[in-house]
């Protein structure tokens, strides 16, 4: 991976993969298989759907000159020791040749900090500025279908606005085992409605398991723009309402 820290100035579209576990396999031959994975136990059998995110990703990317393709997620599992959801999909993607779209590949970085889905997003945007020296104009993320809405209310949350030309929700299918993914789904989306900004139980507890090795972001001090959204607690208030550099005052299409 191009690690210059050079700013990307021309580009001005973000592309969000969301990571869900860690690929720790050195061969594309058995990548859709549980064993090069680092899985929880409800996770087994879905590494195929994850390399189907990665290749949505990439494809999207290449049909995007002026994109930047980020995978987002963090360190997340002591087992996979340095190991980050983020890394394990470039990695992946390099070792299936960026599926013939090698272009794709200078435009594309990892986002190594993020524990769940908000993160994925706030911290993605907060990369993209890191890359390119400011925030992109449009975002599309790329996830599991069922969680769609959870990443339209943190879309709300951060005040993005939510017209196509802005952003865009790339549902990747579904996990086979759907029944019990709606089941947890349900049970996250109730606790973010409760707490917006993740930082209350039980989401506070998720995101400090997810983090075995007790990184601290960066952004707040590499986005000072954005500082106090990313310090905001919930218990604060539950709306973040300081000065955003996508504006302070955007209205979402749904609530107008």
């Amino acid at each position: 991976m191009n690690q210059s820290e050079q700013y990307r100035k021309d580009l001005d579209k973000l592309i969000l993969v969301a990571g869900h576990a860690v690929y720790a396999g050195d061969d594309q031959r058995t990548a859709a298989e549980d064993r090069a994975w680092v899985l929880q136990e409800f996770q087994k059998g879905e590494p195929p759907r994850y390399i189907e995110h990665i290749r949505c990703g990439v494809e999207l990317a290449a049909a995007h000159p002026r994109s930047l393709l980020l995978f987002s997620g963090g360190k997340t599992r002591l087992e996979a020791g340095s190991n980050s959801e983020a890394m394990g999909y470039w990695r992946l993607a390099d070792q299936f040749d960026w599926w013939q779209q090698t272009e794709v590949k200078d435009r594309a970085s990892v986002e190594e900090f993020a524990r769940d889905s908000f993160e994925n997003l706030i911290f993605g945007i907060a990369r993209f500025r890191e890359c390119t020296g400011h925030y992109p104009a449009s975002i599309e993320i790329v996830s599991w279908e069922f969680k769609r809405d959870r990443f339209d209310f943190h879309r709300q949350t951060i005040r993005w606005p939510g017209d196509v030309e802005h952003y865009q929700y790339h549902g990747a299918r579904n996990p086979d085992t759907l029944d019990s993914a709606l089941k947890r789904e349900a049970s996250t989306f109730t606790a973010f409605n409760r707490d917006p900004f993740g930082t209350e139980e039980p989401l506070l507890s998720k995101r400090k398991h997810r983090n075995p090795f007790n990184q601290t972001p960066p952004y707040p001090l590499t986005c000072p723009e954005i500082a106090g959204l990313l310090g905001h607690r919930t218990r604060d208030a539950p709306a973040f309402n300081g000065v955003l550099p996508w504006g302070a005052t955007i209205q979402d299409p749904k609530t107008t």
